[in-house]
């Protein structure tokens, strides 16, 4: 079992910055990759970046050079360093990861983009 708790969402303008954090605890020695979701109103979700524990990362197109992603093994968390935010970017964000086959989520975080 594996236990995922999003922080950091809110409300910002356009051309703002958020950081969200996302704490993992149980089984965490298993976890290799982790990764931001996020889901727009009306619309499915998607990977937004993902890192692995030996620090590769991968972002979304419409996220790069905009967003970066980082872990910190040692306190089992993963942060989302959101820049140059849109309205576009605006939805639920959603840590996840796979452990042993089963997908876990985190109970997700609002980001709100005002233009």
């Amino acid at each position: 079992q594996v236990q995922l708790v999003e922080s950091g969402g809110g409300l910002v303008q356009a051309g703002g910055s958020l950081r969200l954090s996302c704490a993992a605890s149980g089984s965490i020695f298993s976890i290799n990759v982790m990764g931001w979701y996020r889901q727009a109103p009306g619309k499915q979700r998607e990977l937004v970046a993902a890192t692995t524990s030996y620090g590769s990362t991968n972002y979304a197109d419409s996220v790069k050079g905009r967003f970066t992603i980082s872990r910190d093994n040692a306190k089992n968390t993963v942060y989302l360093e959101m820049n140059s935010l849109k309205p576009e970017d605006t939805g639920v964000y959603y840590c996840s990861t796979m452990v042993a086959g089963r997908r876990y989520w985190g109970q997700g975080t609002q980001v709100t983009v005002s233009s």
